[in-house]
């Protein structure tokens, strides 16, 4: 009860406008005092990506689901950096199974490379919580997808267009 209530506090004081919800940049510059930045694009995506009533903003209830994901996020960097602040390759690939993505080799390459813009085979904080981001997106769309709950779906040109168009950062 006592972190809900800490969460409350903390909802409160980024909700600058007390509007009671907090919109890209409220969370973007809230992300910031805590010393992890984010573009304006992957703040949106944090924020679809909890936006049950699709609103564009979040509410407490979608702000305490966001601040759980990225709890379990920064606990598997943490554990898997062992204090250095950045993984390797091999780091990386046991952080993000903790983290509950367990991906093939050629997915993780794949993902890996999508995020190392300077193609220097390590990841910051944010950038390890950048990837996640995109695995969460994409398995909260693969779900929607997979209705019979068997790993497996089947799209056509259009749904496989609108799987793109909602995975982009």
């Amino acid at each position: 009860m006592a972190d809900t209530e800490a969460l409350r506090v903390w909802f409160q004081s980024v909700d600058v406008d007390q509007s009671g919800s907090i919109n890209v940049t409220e969370l973007q510059e809230a992300l910031a005092a805590g010393n992890l930045r984010f573009s304006q694009s992957m703040v949106a995506q944090m924020i679809r990506m909890y936006d049950r009533d699709q609103n564009g903003t979040m509410s407490f209830e979608e702000f305490v689901n966001l601040h759980k994901f990225l709890s379990l996020v920064q606990n598997a960097f943490t554990a898997s950096s062992r204090g250095s602040g950045v993984l390797g390759l091999s780091e990386m690939h046991k952080a993000l199974a903790q983290a509950g993505y367990a991906l093939d080799q050629p997915s993780f390459f794949m993902a890996c490379q999508s995020f190392d813009h300077k193609r220097t085979g390590q990841f910051r904080l944010d950038d390890f919580i950048s990837i996640c981001i995109y695995l969460q997106s994409a398995r909260n769309l693969f779900d929607a997808f997979d209705t019979t709950r068997q790993g497996r779906i089947t799209l056509d040109f259009n749904q496989f267009v609108y799987c793109g168009g909602n995975l982009r950062m």
